[in-house]
């Protein structure tokens, strides 16, 4: 024992006998750099909680992405005067992260406003129903379950004529109904929707267990981007042909999702955007900002706050993979609130159970801002800020600047 601390004292005075090349090099930074948190964790145990493994022993590389992540969420969006954007693409609802984290994000009011891919708003439906979904595996053989009526997302199954085409024929049923028969956004499509979800979900003796259901409880607005591809669009397209007079018209969309980007700046406050994945939800959420300065031509600065949780590379010129530092040559982020976006490349079924843990355990429910209750008013503003800005009129002449 004496012999190995005689070496350590040794090696301590052998680091401070500096050559004179390095005593005479001025490192004027040094101390700047080298201030992060020494790593240094403690052996884990199994006792430990999550949210604090997550601030002691996530210390490098995309654990440590994923850190900043939920500190940035945490501590900079969750404040009260932040709107909050999330977009989700893939297929994440029949994974269960639709009960897990997103109906427990939307229920503490972590989450403003939506923008989903159809599918995983089309697959909630199924827990809405009680219509089960099972986990099986990606080495499966496809044509035996093909023959066995059963369908395969990865390692996802859920029965053919008992959950899907099931599901199709309840929903062909409510979309005949007499709210529906009209033009409307993706928005209130998926309103109306939910409010049959809420019912189901009662009925079936379940609870929160569908994402349309919670958020049409919560007033949270859910988009999708592309409203024809995804089973529900194929269903609206089917009964069309019957002579239904449902049309979702993306315009609405377009113009309601950046009504509430530049509401929430015009109320003194900050716009974030959560996004897991990339593709068309992560444009539509982000484009809001190119459509305020570019399209309408109001001064505006781009989002606040950035996260995104993607595995898709950058330098293939794919949507899923443009970093913030990219959006900001197109105005879609703030170039003064870069240090506050952050991207971790991992995958989302992975990060976002951690991330909704982390701040459920951090941060207090925020109040429900009820977007969707919202809408009209802020769509006013938005149209009246666009016609005084650029000093237009209506085709017909009327000026609604000043209604």
């Amino acid at each position: 024992m004496a012999k190995a601390q005689k070496s350590q004292h040794r090696y301590r005075e052998d680091m401070s006998e500096m050559p004179d090349w390095m005593k005479k090099k001025k490192c004027p930074n040094r101390d700047r750099f080298l201030s992060g948190k020494r790593i240094l964790p403690k052996n884990l145990t199994g006792r430990e909680k999550l949210p604090d493994i997550v601030d002691e022993v996530f210390l490098a590389y995309n654990s440590a992405r994923l850190k900043e992540g939920c500190k940035l969420f945490v501590e900079k969006m969750l404040k009260p005067d932040v709107t909050i954007g999330m977009s989700i693409s893939g297929a994440l609802t029949p994974a269960g992260l639709g009960c897990s984290c997103i109906v427990p994000l939307i229920k503490a009011g972590f989450v403003d406003w939506i923008v989903s891919t159809g599918a995983n708003l089309y697959h909630d439906l199924h827990f809405a129903l009680n219509y089960p979904v099972r986990a099986g595996s990606f080495t499966m053989d496809d044509t035996e379950l093909r023959d066995n009526d059963i369908v395969r997302v990865y390692d996802v199954l859920l029965g053919y004529s008992d959950c899907l085409m099931a599901t199709d024929e309840i929903l062909r049923g409510i979309l005949v109904q007499p709210e529906f028969q009209k033009e409307m956004g993706s928005a209130e499509l998926h309103y109306l929707l939910g409010k049959y979800a809420a019912e189901w979900e009662r009925k079936a003796g379940l609870k929160d267990v569908s994402v349309l259901a919670a958020a049409y409880r919560a007033g949270v607005p859910c988009f999708t981007s592309s409203p024809g591809d995804s089973t529900i669009g194929m269903n609206v397209a089917g009964v069309e042909l019957r002579g239904n007079k449902l049309r979702v018209n993306p315009s609405i969309d377009v113009n309601e999702t950046t009504a509430y980007v530049l509401a929430a700046k015009r109320a003194g406050g900050k716009s974030a955007v959560v996004l897991w994945g990339g593709g068309s939800p992560k444009n539509f959420m982000l484009q809001t900002e190119p459509q305020i300065q570019e399209v309408l031509r109001i001064k505006e600065f781009g989002q606040d706050y950035f996260l995104q949780v993607t595995d898709a590379r950058p330098d293939t010129g794919g949507l899923s993979g443009a970093t913030p530092s990219e959006a900001v040559s197109w105005g879609k982020v703030d170039p003064d609130r870069l240090p506050d976006a952050v991207v971790c490349y991992t995958d989302t079924t992975i990060a976002m159970p951690i991330l909704t843990h982390y701040a459920l355990a951090r941060h207090p429910r925020r109040k429900l801002r009820r977007l969707y209750d919202q809408r009209g008013q802020m769509m006013k503003a938005l149209t009246r800020e666009y016609f005084t800005h650029n000093k237009v009129k209506m085709i017909d002449g009327t000026d609604p600047a000043l209604d």
